[in-house]
């Protein structure tokens, strides 16, 4: 198949892709899908229950981060309050509801499988970001692979050594896939030593292994991005691992289990737990899950203020 689009300048190989933090230029201002008016019509049509309001403290050692209630606002006014505040706007599925995205997503992930031979994108999705000038996102990792496709405004990005131990213990990556605790991630400043630093402009875009801690604190302006999320058939593989060894690890003491997605210990570990879980569906219990409280709301009057929920 031969793509026809220009999204994205690149010329790293998958194996890059896999083993280190990566930038590049891309081209999706020309879609005129990020200007005020198509990106305010997302948030009027937007499903309430997939977008997500945050706000944060402005210290970027303590964590304070904070889910919010903006119901009562429609798009012009959730914009202005971003604009305004100390705002932090999740906008998540956006390939599963709006069309335009969804071709775009789709696009650059076509165009980046013919341009880097051996990567593979599956179960593709997108959430758009919104957020004011000075937020701020902490420390933390995610669970798929994922890429964040700068459109305005300025924000620095760092991203740490992927798969070590010393900026996040193997165990806290199972936790957090399993679903037992969030993603939040303890911080060091002496970390920032050995990331590499990204002041994301229009037009770039930065990409790291699976599951690489970083974080990300606004420079300048309003700043939208896209962040693509996907996998990839070892990334599909890593976390079937990391939800083996958990379950060792904790219902038979195990340690210093390998990483390692290949081979026979690999296999046997997963089809193992693959046994159990078929088993315990028999007889299912709560899952396990991490969701943040809501701790203050948003009110159409005085968009811009933080309104405490009482708990």
């Amino acid at each position: 198949m031969t793509v026809a689009t220009n999204l994205i300048d690149c010329t790293f190989t998958n194996q890059q892709l896999e083993e280190q933090p990566l930038t590049a230029q891309h081209h999706l201002l020309e879609s005129g899908m990020f200007d005020d008016e198509h990106l305010i019509r997302v948030l009027d049509t937007h499903p309430r229950d997939y977008l997500n309001v945050h706000t944060m403290g402005t210290d970027e050692s303590s964590n304070q981060w904070r889910e919010g209630d903006a119901s009562k606002l429609n798009g012009e006014q959730l914009w202005e309050a971003t604009k305004a505040g100390r705002l932090w706007l999740n906008v998540r599925n956006m390939a599963q509801h709006h069309a335009d995205f969804r071709k775009l997503i789709n696009d650059l992930y076509d165009e980046i499988q013919e341009k880097a031979p051996g990567f593979h994108a599956m179960e593709r999705s997108a959430n758009l970001l919104i957020s004011s000038p000075r937020a701020l996102v902490y420390y933390h990792l995610d669970i798929p692979c994922n890429m964040l496709w700068h459109m305005r405004g300025v924000k620095r990005v760092w991203a740490y050594p992927p798969r070590n131990d010393k900026f996040v213990p193997q165990q806290k990556v199972e936790d957090v896939i399993c679903g037992a605790c969030n993603e939040e991630l303890d911080y060091r400043a002496e970390f920032d030593d050995e990331a590499m630093v990204v002041d994301l402009q229009p037009g770039q875009m930065v990409t790291w292994p699976q599951n690489t801690p970083h974080r990300v604190s606004n420079l300048e302006g309003l700043n939208v991005s896209l962040t693509t999320e996907h996998l990839t058939p070892k990334a599909r593989r890593r976390i079937k691992l990391f939800r083996a060894n958990r379950f060792m690890r904790h219902t038979f003491g195990c340690q210093d289990l390998s990483q390692n997605t290949e081979g026979i210990d690999y296999t046997m570990k997963v089809l193992s737990y693959s046994v159990v879980r078929a088993w315990q569906k028999l007889f299912p219990k709560k899952a396990e899950g991490y969701h943040y409280p809501v701790t203050f709301k948003l009110d159409p009057s005085k968009p811009a203020e933080i309104q405490e929920v009482a708990r």
